[in-house]
C-alpha cells in the first residue's frame, strides 16, 4: 500500500481503493481454485462486500451520496 502523509482524504481514499479492488480481484481468483462449495461462497461474498466498500469510497469522492453532502452552510 502506498504510504502518504497527506491530510488530503481523496489521496487516502484513492489508495484504499486500490487496496480493495486487489483484494477483490484475489478472492475471485481463489474461488476458481477452490473445490468446496462453502469455501467458494466465502470468497464471492467476500468479494461482494469488498466491492461495496469501493462503492462507498467512491461515493465519498463524488459525493455521490446525501451522507457525504455538507447540508449545513455553516459548517465547514
Amino acid at each position: 500500500m502506498e504510504k502518504s502523509t497527506t491530510s488530503d482524504p481523496l489521496e487516502h481514499t484513492s489508495n484504499i481503493k486500490k487496496e480493495f479492488k486487489k483484494l477483490s480481484e484475489h478472492l475471485r481468483e481463489d474461488v476458481e481454485k477452490l473445490n468446496d462449495p462453502q469455501a467458494k461462497a466465502l470468497f464471492e461474498v467476500s468479494a461482494e462486500v469488498i466491492d461495496g466498500l469501493e462503492k462507498a469510497f467512491e461515493d465519498y469522492e463524488r459525493k455521490n451520496e446525501s451522507a457525504w453532502i455538507n447540508t449545513n452552510p455553516f459548517k465547514a
